[in-house]
């Protein structure tokens, strides 16, 4: 619906004006600001998401459960609350080191989570196979571990480039421009929609070469195996003298990711001369953001269940388009899904106009990915044999999905569901325009007030932001629990 809203209107606008739109040095420098920063921030999340899941995983630092924790931990804290506490502490931090610095905190548990659930299902007699042949731990590594690793890093990187295409928040705070600020301020400031639109084509272009991009990588090899492997964990590595200067460098990005905005939030909630408490406000602004939230992450779990199920077990270019096309509107900023469930509803169905179906149907619409991404890697190792057994056995398809499929990718589904959960608490463009009149949420309220340079007043509903985003992101934590892994590994 977000693409053939766009394409409505590039048909509206003509090639000859739609080329004049794009051929301008302002659509120049946010394609230039746009690409680097997404390449920029998808190669840092992704050497930082690797290298500290191999650190916590695969090794013998110190405190490796506190770390697990706390590196997961920033997803809790949404992005723009990450920017609001940065450019509030320090006004300097603006332009492309300050998006780089702040998006890269802020997304890289995208891939770090993937990466961890998937070292940790990785069968150690593999590993120890190359040992036996002669090849180093690093030689092991680049061969063995990091091939298997393929679908995590990649799925992760993608929702990193994905989410950053869209983001608004932090990047209008930490004032560096791309198109999905452009589109914001052409649409909410001079109301060009024929502008904004044209940027909007050049978001779905970019998405398109990311998904490509991802695609040609990812490759065709298949992932799944029968049985659990070996029933222990990989010996973890002995980092020797190496342990505490890497615990350092762990702590540093623990301090950069969490303590700068913790200590930001509490600084405001202290000395904020806006700062107040306003405890109807924050408690309906607080009931409305879970209810949507909760309703959001059922509805869109239960949507891309369908879609990885396709791409999975019924390979093909349809499968492939199908599962590919649920990304594209992810890049699109919220505004522009906005506006074609506007358009849509008005014309279609005027009843569900500015109601609560709409803005979950938009939220399903915009984070669809990061469920289709979580479920697809439980699925790619649930093997299919165990299917055809229960086939075998007279077991009705329905049956076996609920009975075998579903329990093994269980994990994956609350995973999902908790990424959503996260994505909607913290969603702002859509919620303005599609909330149901009277309705506020945490991001809005917060938005609201920091938007007015009122950092005192925002600090209690970004608080609140991060304790309602806490809960998700233990279940997270929990899905891959470093205590199985320690369990498993012998003394």
């Amino acid at each position: 619906m977000p693409l053939a809203y766009v394409a409505f209107y590039v048909v509206v606008i003509g090639p000859v004006d739609l080329w004049h739109l794009l051929a301008r040095p302002r659509i120049a420098e946010l394609l230039r600001n746009t690409v680097t920063l997404a390449i920029a921030c998808m190669a840092a999340t992704a050497a930082l998401g690797v290298s500290l899941g191999v650190l916590v995983e695969r090794t013998d630092l110190p405190g490796r459960r506190l770390w697990h924790g706390l590196l997961v931990a920033p997803l809790a804290v949404p992005a723009f609350v990450n920017g609001y506490a940065w450019v509030s502490l320090d006004r300097s931090v603006h332009g492309f080191t300050g998006a780089f610095t702040v998006v890269t905190l802020s997304y890289y548990p995208l891939v770090y989570l993937p990466v961890v659930a998937m070292l940790r299902r990785l069968d150690p007699a593999l590993e120890e196979s190359a040992w036996s042949l002669g090849h180093s731990r690093a030689r092991t590594f680049r061969t063995v571990v990091l091939p298997q690793l393929r679908p995590a890093l990649l799925g992760g990187a993608l929702l990193v480039g994905l989410h950053l295409l869209a983001e608004f928040g932090a990047l209008s705070l930490l004032r560096f421009p791309t198109f999905t600020t452009a589109i914001y301020d052409q649409y909410g400031s001079t109301f060009n929609g024929a502008a904004a639109t044209a940027m909007a084509v050049v978001l779905v272009l970019l998405c398109l070469v990311l998904l490509l991009a991802e695609l040609r990588l990812r490759g065709n090899r298949r992932y799944a195996r029968l049985g659990r492997g070996a029933a222990r964990g990989a010996v973890p590595v002995a980092l020797g003298p190496w342990r505490w200067p890497l615990v350092g460098v762990v702590g540093a990005v623990v301090v950069l990711a969490l303590g700068i905005p913790a200590f930001s939030l509490v600084r405001w909630l202290v000395v904020g001369t806006s700062t107040e408490f306003p405890m109807a406000e924050l408690a309906e602004a607080l009931v409305a953001t879970v209810a949507l939230a909760l309703a959001g992450a059922v509805a869109t779990t239960l949507a891309a269940i369908p879609v990885v199920w396709l791409a999975v077990r019924h390979r093909g270019w349809a499968s492939t388009v199908i599962e590919r096309s649920t990304y594209i509107a992810n890049a699109l900023p919220g505004i522009v899904v906005g506006l074609a469930l506007v358009v849509a509803s008005l014309r279609l169905v005027p009843a569900i106009y500015q109601t609560a179906a709409l803005l979950v149907a938009a939220y399903v619409i915009l984070f669809l990915p990061r469920a289709v991404v979580t479920v697809r890697a439980g699925l790619e190792q649930a093997p299919t044999v165990l299917d055809d057994v229960a086939h075998s056995l007279g077991t009705g398809p329905l049956a076996t999905a609920r009975r075998v499929t579903l329990p093994l990718i269980a994990p994956s589904l609350g995973a999902g569901a908790a990424l959503v959960f996260l994505a909607i608490s913290t969603e702002l463009t859509a919620t303005l325009m599609l909330s149901p009149i009277g309705t506020h949420t945490l991001a809005t309220e917060f938005w609201s007030a920091s938007s007015e340079l009122r950092y005192g007043a925002a600090a209690p509903y970004a608080l609140l932001l991060v304790l309602v985003s806490i809960p998700a992101t233990v279940l997270l934590m929990r899905s891959d629990s470093p205590a199985t892994r320690t369990e498993r590994v012998p003394a």
